[in-house]
């Protein structure tokens, strides 16, 4: 997923990708680490245009996955459908030296820089799904979750349980006693 800087003059370059997920480090470790299971390639279609004294790049990311939600545990299908806009910009030998305070604008927070000739994409793709992968899936906003008592999917089925609220500040002491 390199690009060549000269390959980009008075025309946009079209990057269109279509790989496996294996070839993205990143995204092989989130799916290691039971984040998610990724269940199809990773589909991308990115356009590379020269602004002035940087490039920008835009597209879309695809990629169908599997979650597991966070309040009843079903696996389900989902898709990483994403969005974006990156800004390159060459790196400077003075963007090298390490400052005390820098204030961050809006477009410094989608920026990149590169060195050499040729801009590779892989790393800007990855961090896109990763991004786009929630901290805590929900199969559905009204998920009922699970039964804390007999652990049964509310969703699914009911429970007798006792539904009085627990108070789990005084819990560990509910059974103590007092020898006087």
């Amino acid at each position: 997923m390199k690009i060549r800087i000269d390959h980009i003059k008075n025309k946009p370059y079209e990057l269109h990708v279509d790989e496996p997920v294996n070839v993205f480090p990143v995204l092989v470790q989130m799916q290691a680490d039971g984040e998610c299971v990724f269940t199809g390639p990773l589909k991308a279609d990115i356009l590379v245009e020269r602004e002035f004294d940087h490039l920008k790049a835009s597209g879309r990311i695809q990629v169908p996955i599997d979650l597991v939600c966070g309040r009843c545990l079903v696996t389900y299908p989902s898709i990483v459908d994403s969005a974006f806009r990156i800004f390159f910009r060459k790196e400077t030998a003075r963007q090298g030296e390490v400052e005390d305070e820098t204030e961050l604008c809006d477009d410094d927070l989608i920026s990149s820089t590169y060195s050499g000739d040729e801009i590779d994409l892989a790393h800007e793709i990855e961090e896109q799904v990763a991004m786009e992968i929630p901290f805590k899936p929900l199969c559905d906003e009204e998920c009922k979750g699970l039964c804390p008592t007999c652990g049964a999917d509310l969703n699914t089925a009911s429970c007798s349980c006792r539904k009085e609220p627990i108070n789990l500040k005084f819990s560990a002491l509910k059974d103590f006693k007092v020898s006087g």
